[in-house]
């Protein structure tokens, strides 16, 4: 799934893009200008709360998911991949889709919600998130998402959700045809800030005091006053799609830019483009929407039955669950693996895998890793194929690259537990 040239995204529901598959670094690439200028041809794009100040700090912009977003700032793509890895990268990733699913009570939200996502939504602690995909009859992916029980007492009639930018139209039309007695109330006036890298706690904690406290996929709504007294909320989790401890912070838009601002006065803190957001969750061997997931995808195959807590396993009840509980009985004939390639020609999107003379899978999602220092791929394999240290052929230019099946992620994911 694409539009305007940016492949669309998204696991853990942040949003990201790369040009065709292929990361940009340095301040350009030859393809760069082509697509920034075919871009702004284009009319209609909305706008972020914080448009002004991507365009304020050099940021060069293309058209995403109908927004027009930042893809690369001054620094380049490589340095904001290694920024982050390092200290700390602020995203805006306002165009993803925010929702509350509103019902009698939270806990019948919750039921009515599992009949279409296969997530544990019934058991998940007050104050936590949780991963889950939205799946078609076929137990194919339609979009991935975050689901979230706040524990707040004005918030006990409701879940939130995060939903990819390019699939909330559809994602949202969805879950209303499904989920009788739940009716959506889309949060268009929110704006959506990562804060992700081994000093996000340190960045965020200095204005927010107490978000020290909490750990990967807590949720708590915080009170902020903004520097002319008004009062406001931060809803923030310990979230992100970098593979690094990190932030999503959700803000009035109205204070977007004030916050934003005042997480930059920070020295440790760079704003980052969607352009080094693809790359850093590629190492860290998190799906990309549309590319390694899709409606043809289940979740088994895809590696993601993790997400599926044991009750929704052994007694489904959700939209797809029969052909999901059918794949963990009796396996599935492909998988998701990452690549370890060898040499430094970055293998992208696209390209067939071979054992020998015979095609048995395709790249889905590759790129140069500057945190690794090679290239990184994944993709998806014939099973009997898929064991650790399987040795492959990648078709590149009509040459074959040598490869192994090999463990993901390929940097280690440092969430606070």
């Amino acid at each position: 799934m694409s539009m305007t040239g940016v492949t669309l995204s998204g696991n853990h529901t942040e949003g990201i893009c790369c040009f065709g598959n292929a990361f940009l670094y340095g301040n350009d690439k030859n393809g760069i200008a082509n697509i920034m200028s075919n871009t702004l041809k284009h009319t209609g794009l909305k706008h972020t709360a914080l448009h002004g100040l991507h365009v304020a700090s050099g940021a060069k912009m293309a058209g995403f998911a109908g927004y027009h977003m930042p893809i690369q700032y001054p620094l380049g793509v490589l340095r904001e991949h290694l920024h982050t890895r390092q200290k700390c990268g602020i995203f805006d990733v306002s165009h993803m889709g925010q929702a509350w699913l509103i019902g009698d009570c939270q806990q019948r939200v919750a039921t009515i919600a599992e009949t279409v996502l296969p997530a544990e939504i019934v058991g998940l602690a007050a104050g936590r998130q949780q991963y889950t995909q939205l799946l078609n009859h076929q137990g194919a992916t339609i979009d991935d998402l975050i689901v979230t029980k706040p524990s707040e007492h004005k918030y006990q009639d409701r879940l939130y959700t995060v939903v990819n930018a390019g699939c909330k139209d559809a994602d949202y039309a969805h879950m209303q045809a499904h989920m009788d007695g739940v009716s959506i109330e889309r949060l268009e006036q929110r704006s959506l800030i990562a804060i992700q890298g081994p000093l996000a706690e340190t960045v965020l904690s200095a204005p927010i005091d107490g978000v020290q406290d909490l750990t990967f996929m807590r949720f708590k709504v915080f009170d902020w006053v903004t520097a002319d007294g008004t009062a406001t909320e931060l809803w923030i989790s310990r979230s992100g799609y970098t593979g690094e401890d990190g932030y999503e912070v959700s803000v009035d838009n109205a204070f977007a830019v004030e916050f934003t601002e005042l997480l930059l006065q920070n020295p440790h803190t760079a704003l980052i483009g969607l352009g080094a957001r693809d790359s850093l969750r590629l190492e860290a061997g998190l799906c990309l929407y549309g590319d390694d997931l899709d409606t043809t995808t289940t979740p088994v195959e895809a590696g993601l039955l993790w997400s599926i807590g044991k009750r929704r396993r052994k007694q489904g009840g959700f939209i797809g669950a029969s052909v999901v509980q059918d794949n963990i009985a009796h396996g599935v004939n492909r998988k998701r693996i990452g690549l370890h390639i060898d040499g430094k020609a970055p293998c992208r999107r696209g390209t067939d895998i071979y054992v020998g003379d015979s095609k048995v899978g395709k790249i889905t999602s590759g790129g140069f890793g500057p945190s690794v220092g090679k290239p990184v791929a994944m993709g998806y394999i014939d099973t009997a194929h898929s064991a650790i240290g399987t040795a492959v052929t990648l078709l590149v230019r009509k040459k074959h690259i040598r490869a192994k099946v090999g463990k993901m992620p390929f940097v280690p994911h440092k969430y606070k537990r």
